[in-house]
């Protein structure tokens, strides 16, 4: 066992939020309270720009009912950010707040981009020769992290996807004379996991369900069999729901929508509007009513609709991450291990930042039946345990109550940041 590091320790929430990251930051700062080589548990204010910027918090100073109120609140109670530290400085600046606020705990909670600048943060400080240890918490909805069976948020927001699909196609019955056609775009820039989610509205040995067409990122889109397959469902049924990963890409690996406003603030292309192309498309071709309803952000939002287990492993992974890095771990992310029982469980453990900051986790392909527009029972099975059960969410003149942090700040060290 490593020697006791004592020092203060840090967390960061950083990327698109979900309706469980609340839960992660809730594990940390609720395990971290039980260590005494912990002085003190700080958050950063947006991220990393907050660490830049010197904007820390005091958690323990939050009360037990906001703590514990974070497990069903959505969003980024800390607040978020999609910065990306590129020059070496950033990272100087960086060390330089942790030193000045005795940092020997760092605590990042989020994806891929995420976990390459918890790397480097490691790296700085040891080239610097400065106890530090840092540990990555998983999260991303789009459930593309390797090294972990899958990440939290993403059963959270396939429950929601998956009813609103139950839904809209209850809607669409009721309307639909084999001339309807009801286009659901949901996220997901390189993998298909949430579009492949939508799949698990359909009723065991329905298979002729909603959703009756699923497409993928990880499936070449065709647009002559695209409409074949519209014209099909439409006569056999009153209606035909299809879902779409807003990174579908063509015949020749180009994203078949981009949104013409840019790039994001990590340079990559802004993904939208497939639902409306595949719209374009049908009324061209096929002349039914359509009718578009592109999710958004509302998919890593609904709180009230989250998956109780993707909430509780959301809390066990911050648990998990201060644990092992008082025990000494570092540069290390936690990852969720599932059992090889008949009975599902799930355990954490642990895979280096290096690893997981390299590659994508795609949906495999062997999980999407022949017709590349549907879902078969291996993924049924990986995908149908972590939506199970309700988190509880308390309700306040009949809409959701949800916490929102004090965030006491921390008195500052350092002149402010000019880089």
């Amino acid at each position: 066992m490593a020697a006791e590091l004592a020092g203060n320790c840090l967390i960061s929430q950083t990327g698109g939020p979900s309706a469980v990251i609340n839960a992660s930051l809730a594990g940390v700062v609720t395990e971290a309270l039980n260590h005494g080589c912990i002085e003190e548990v700080y958050g950063a204010l947006n991220g990393v720009q907050g660490i830049l910027g010197e904007e820390l918090v005091d958690l323990a100073a939050e009360s037990q009912q906001a703590v514990r109120g974070l497990r069903h609140t959505p969003g980024a109670a800390l607040g978020s950010c999609r910065l990306k530290l590129k020059k070496q400085q950033d990272f100087d600046r960086v060390l330089a707040v942790f030193q000045a606020h005795n940092i020997r705990y760092f605590f990042c909670i989020g994806g891929t981009e995420s976990m390459e600048m918890a790397a480097k943060i490691g790296e700085t400080a040891r080239a610097a020769n400065y106890d530090l240890r840092v540990i990555g918490v998983p999260k991303t909805i789009d459930n593309d992290l390797p090294a972990t069976d899958h990440c939290p948020g993403y059963g959270s927001a396939v429950k929601y996807i998956g009813t609103t699909v139950k839904e809209l196609a209850i809607d669409a019955d009721a309307l639909g004379s084999g001339d309807l056609v009801t286009i659901v775009e949901v996220m997901g820039r390189n993998a298909g996991w949430l579009a492949a989610g939508a799949a698990l509205a359909k009723r065991r040995d329905h298979p002729n369900d909603p959703p009756h067409l699923v497409y993928v990122p990880e499936v070449l889109f065709d647009p002559a069999k695209f409409l074949e397959d519209v014209r099909r469902i439409l006569k056999r049924e009153k209606h035909c729901i299809l879902v779409v990963g807003e990174g579908l890409v063509d015949k020749d690996g180009n994203y078949v929508a981009v949104e013409t406003s840019g790039t994001d603030a990590l340079g990559q292309a802004q993904l939208g509007g497939v639902g409306e192309y595949l719209k374009d498309l049908v009324e061209a071709q096929v002349g039914a009513k359509m009718r578009v309803a592109r999710l958004g952000v509302a998919q890593r939002a609904a709180a009230h609709l989250g998956s109780k287990t993707d909430s509780d492993e959301a809390f066990l992974a911050g648990q998990a991450a201060v644990k092992v890095a008082v025990n000494g771990e570092t540069d290390k992310m936690i990852t969720l291990v599932r059992g090889d029982g008949d009975a599902y469980t799930c355990e954490t453990g642990l895979a280096a930042l290096a690893d997981v900051s390299v590659n994508t986790k795609r949906l495999p392909k062997e999980w999407i039946n022949e017709d590349g527009v549907s879902m078969n029972f291996q993924f049924y099975r990986y995908a149908t345990p972590l939506i199970q059960g309700e988190v509880a969410v308390p309700f306040e003149n009949g809409l959701p109550l949800y916490t929102r942090l004090a965030k006491e700040g921390v008195d500052k060290a350092l002149p402010a940041y000019e880089g």
